[in-house]
């Protein structure tokens, strides 16, 4: 297949690698730009963003923002009516968790990288860019299962069992507060911390989200967005809009929380 001119972003925390990936696709894909090369998940989002690539390479783990919350990240933040770029995962994990992935609506390459199965990539991302001609700017259905799918099948599982929480310690200015997992509405994280949200009060957390996640039951509460988790009983209504997108009411409390589209799935029944 005749090479075709197209831009990526590459997301790798190691030097020597990111640095062997560059040069194995300039020898494979002469054509293809790499407007930027950035060494953690954040990162990639933002420069993504910025720059529209058509590909972007991402480390599956990486320190802070993996390449998975990275890929969750861009589905959920690229603009409406913009085709989002096509994902590739580096990865080192095993051969029996790559089989996720060879059922995912995202591609592959192993650590180290091999000439052969980055030409089998790049040769599939030719492919899909080519049958391009007409972007459609709608998140891919098959990409919002395959990052979910993604996302269960990667967890490792704890050694033991984590313990489910039934209150938490949180904090308002100085003062510890104990508040019961009942009370919680929702939970929301800003940077390096979490708003712990009821009917009469937020308080604040210091941890990470995906941390947070562990320690509650699944069925009582839900991820609606990578930073918004909410008790299920606390749902009054839940709208979906035009883009997919789902807009929830609380029980006794004024927010307006938005369900992504990665999660928008959880209300499949409306």
């Amino acid at each position: 297949m005749q090479s075709l001119a197209a831009s990526a972003v590459i997301a790798e925390d190691e030097p020597l690698l990111a640095a062997r990936l560059k040069a194995t696709l300039a020898q494979l894909w002469p054509q293809l730009r790499i407007a930027a090369e950035v060494s953690h998940g954040a990162a990639a989002v933002e420069r993504a963003l910025a720059l529209r690539p058509d590909i972007v390479f991402l480390d599956i783990r990486m320190p802070g923002m993996s390449g998975l919350e990275a890929a969750e990240a861009l589905a959920e933040d690229w603009p409406e009516g913009a085709a989002l770029p096509l994902i590739v995962f580096v990865t080192a994990y095993d051969q029996y968790a790559l089989s996720a992935f060879e059922h995912a609506a995202v591609d592959y390459v192993l650590k180290p990288v091999d000439l052969d199965r980055l030409g089998v990539t790049c040769r599939r991302l030719q492919t899909t860019l080519q049958s391009r001609e007409q972007p459609t700017p709608d998140l891919p259905p098959q990409l919002v299962a395959s990052l979910g799918a993604l996302r269960s099948a990667l967890s490792r599982p704890e050694p033991t069992p984590v313990p489910r929480l039934k209150m938490i310690q949180a904090s308002i200015g100085t003062t510890i507060h104990i508040v019961p997992l009942a009370e919680v509405l929702f939970f929301e994280a800003a940077d390096k911390y979490i708003n712990v949200v009821t009917a009469r009060q937020a308080y604040v957390i210091r941890m990470p989200l995906r941390q947070l996640l562990q320690h509650l039951d699944p069925h009582e509460f839900w991820q609606i967005h990578r930073a918004t988790v909410v008790r299920v009983e606390a749902i009054a209504t839940a709208a979906r809009d035009d883009t997919g997108k789902v807009a929830l009411t609380l029980k006794g409390h004024p927010a307006r929380l938005t369900a992504s589209r990665l999660y928008a799935h959880l209300f499949k029944a409306m």
